[in-house]
């Protein structure tokens, strides 16, 4: 089956590009345009016609990449003409008409080039993070995956179990050969250095999933002490509504923000109260949960509340920013046991100490981003993935310890598979390469 889509935004532009991939690509340019052909990989101007006989649809560049050099690893080309709606409108329905033709599914050219051994698993995944990074260190980290920075790392793991496992194997299967003397030595040595390699890579704090999927800072606090007010200002626009009606919000509004170049979302949430009514008490629940997930819950409460202190005895810990919200002059009224947490006291009507609090929120960001440098997980699968080969490296340890051979050969296979989940890559054959490769059995 040929596929094709719109590669290019959705909505008015200059150019418009369509990409088709599949055994039929050379049948559509030939339907939609005259001779000659296209030369592969050179920017040919030619009139892309109606296949309907209703004339001509557009002037545009056609690309054509023959496979297997190309990016699916199949016959592709690329299509480039006006973005205006109707060209692109009519070209999608031209290419429909054609047999065996059908629009791609989300990611589908991406899955092909997988599937056709022209990326790795890893790089697939970041060329969606590439797409979608809103910032600059997004973008790095994405860039630094498609680079195969992390792939070479994964890659040094594997072998190092495929050849541990070759020695495993060959322990089990040929007995009476003369294997080297030091050879379990080895094992062990190896074995143990990967473990601790592994431990000290799962040890970053996710910094990785952190810049790919974003900070979370949800505001919390009771009722009517300036939440929304808050979101709107970091936001530097209306995103939630405002009203000296206790309880306007009721469910939690989410902004994107890039804060020096660090993704964070921002979530604003109902307050906090004993309430009756049943949709107010589902508002306050999600903002229970959004505070449990978030890495930073930005406390707000309101000088003048007399139960400001029953509410930060339940709900201030180590991930919370205190911060004391219609100060005017009323800062030394604020109890000793309130100012013990150092709050940030501010006035977000008058505008006093904004500042001071971005810059807290600046600082929180920037301490939980350390490290991000060399970081090797950037999701959660590859963390899972990892803790799973390390569960049964250490598994494999244990027994081969204990000269159990055949369950820890077992143990290695399950390791191996489980950084094969990681690349997308594993093959058996591979064990019986590294064998033979470095024993000379049956001599």
């Amino acid at each position: 089956m040929t596929i094709y889509a719109l590669s290019s935004g959705i909505g008015v532009s200059g150019i418009a590009v369509l990409r088709i991939s599949g055994p039929e690509t050379k049948k559509v340019i030939m339907d939609l345009t005259s001779e000659p052909f296209p030369q592969p990989r050179m920017a040919t101007l030619k009139k892309v016609n109606n296949n309907n006989k209703t004339g001509m649809i557009d002037q545009g560049i056609i690309i054509w990449y023959p496979g297997p050099n190309s990016y699916t690893g199949e016959d592709m080309a690329e299509i480039q003409v006006h973005g205006s709606r109707a060209v692109v409108k009519a070209l999608l329905e031209a290419i429909s008409r054609i047999k065996n033709c059908r629009l791609a599914e989300p990611g589908e050219f991406t899955k092909l080039a997988f599937k056709n051994g022209k990326i790795d698993l890893l790089k697939a995944e970041s060329i969606g993070d590439l797409i979608s990074s809103e910032t600059d260190l997004q973008m790095q980290q994405a860039l630094k995956v498609i680079a195969g920075n992390n792939l070479k790392k994964f890659e040094t793991w594997r072998a190092d179990l495929l050849k541990i496992l070759s020695n495993i194997e060959a322990k089990i299967d040929f007995p009476d050969e003369d294997l080297p003397k030091d050879i379990l030595n080895k094992t062990k040595n190896k074995t143990e250095s990967m473990i601790n390699e592994i431990e000290k890579s799962l040890k970053d704090n996710k910094v990785g999933e952190l810049i790919r999927e974003g900070f979370r800072i949800a505001i919390i606090g009771p009722p009517n002490v300036g939440k929304s007010s808050l979101l709107n200002h970091l936001s530097d626009r209306d995103v939630a509504i405002v009203s000296e009606i206790a309880g306007t919000t009721r469910d939690v509004i989410e902004a994107h923000l890039n804060i020096d170049g660090y993704p964070v979302i921002i979530s604003d949430t109902a307050g906090i109260r004993e309430a009756e009514d049943e949709i107010e008490k589902k508002g306050i629940k999600l903002s229970l949960k959004k505070a449990e997930e978030a890495d930073l819950n930005i406390i707000i409460i309101d000088a003048k509340n007399e139960e400001n202190q029953r509410f930060l005895d339940k709900y201030i810990n180590e991930k919370t920013l205190l911060v004391i919200n219609k100060i005017d002059k009323i800062s030394d009224k604020i109890s000793f046991d309130i100012k013990k947490l150092d709050p940030i006291l501010i006035s977000i009507r008058n505008q006093k100490n904004i500042d001071l609090l971005i810059n807290s929120i600046k600082n929180k960001i920037k301490n939980r981003f350390l490290g991000s440098e060399n970081i090797l997980i950037t999701r959660a699968r590859h963390r899972q993935n990892l803790e799973d080969c390390l569960n049964s490296l250490k598994e494999f340890k244990q027994k081969k310890d204990a000269e159990d051979f055949d369950k820890a050969a077992e143990d290695l296979r399950l390791a191996c598979r489980s950084l094969g989940k990681i690349t997308g890559k594993f093959d058996v054959e591979e064990i019986l390469d590294s064998i033979f490769n470095d024993f000379c059995i049956g001599k």
